[in-house]
């Protein structure tokens, strides 16, 4: 039988969380509204309860230890589900329908789910609705962290641990040149300008370059696809979009390959376990719908 976890409480996985993010002690205790010494001294009956380090010694400063990564996880799941339920027993409480945060890549909240947005704001006009527009990677840090009820983003190959993923769409990502560019061989292709590195884009397009024999010479780097584009038309470089991206506008970029580069499928991210309110739900579901672009 496994041990029980030791009896910590919401408001230590709060200081810990606040001491993680924040550039000193003293900006962490006044973030938690508390005295530094009220904050050491519940990080150190955190410490006592877990049984094993939480921070160590830099110079004069005590940080968070590289191992306890998995305790600081662990305490921004704890916050960001508790503040699910404290949001649903507060609506609950007051009948009210309060606020849906949800956050979506550039062509999902642009193109793709602009329709489902529009009308949901019309038809639920009493609701709160705030719209976060930033890359995958950033969008599921805030849905870990409570700061978003739903996130819609690049889907990851594998298993997104302490989130749900539902599929809501794949299109596909083409070679756009400058102007006088030739396709060729692989070999041939490039410089190019891609999505910043660590991006899960960004690694779909260079696994596949790399797979068809491609050199990844990347010149310059923007979460913009409107940005890149500009870079293309200035003949920086090359880049790989969305065709909803790459042909809109009044300059659409010209396609160098016919067949598409590779595929992306974006899905609706939630927090697994999370109790959320019904109109969360009623969103969740507005996006829902089963869409293949080419």
């Amino acid at each position: 039988m496994a041990t029980p976890l030791p009896d910590v409480s919401v408001r230590q996985w709060e200081y810990l969380v606040a001491v993680a993010e924040s550039p000193t002690w003293a900006s962490a205790a006044a973030e938690v509204g508390v005295s530094t010494s009220a904050l050491s001294q519940g990080l150190a009956e955190l410490e006592r309860r877990l049984g094993v380090p939480v921070f160590e010694r830099d110079g004069r400063r005590k940080v968070l230890a590289p191992h306890a990564r998995p305790v600081l996880d662990h305490a921004r799941r704890v916050l960001a589900l508790s503040g699910d339920l404290t949001d649903w027993v507060a609506r609950t409480r007051d009948g009210s329908t309060g606020r849906v945060r949800v956050g979506m890549i550039d062509v999902a909240a642009l193109v793709h789910l602009a329709e489902p947005l529009r009308r949901f704001r019309i038809e639920r006009a009493d609701v709160d609705l705030r719209l976060v527009v930033a890359p995958s990677s950033e969008l599921l840090d805030q849905l870990r962290r409570g700061d978003l009820d739903l996130a819609v983003g690049v889907r990851d190959d594998g298993p997104e641990g302490d989130l749900d993923a539902v599929d809501l769409l794949t299109e596909a990502l083409a070679i756009y040149g400058p102007p006088g560019a030739v396709a060729g061989t692989p070999a041939t292709w490039g410089p190019w300008v891609l999505f910043p590195t660590g991006s899960r884009t960004r690694s779909l397009i260079e696994a596949e370059l790399r797979r068809r024999g491609a050199a990844v010479d990347v010149v310059a780097e923007s979460n913009q696809p409107e940005v890149l584009g500009e870079m293309v038309r200035l003949s920086i470089g090359w880049t790989v979009l969305p065709e909803a991206q790459a042909t809109g506008g009044p300059e659409p970029l010209r396609r160098l390959v016919d067949e598409p580069l590779v595929h992306r499928h974006l899905a609706l991210h939630r927090r697994a376990g999370a109790v959320v309110a019904p109109v969360v739900d009623e969103l969740a579901h507005a996006v829902q719908r089963p869409v293949t672009t080419a």
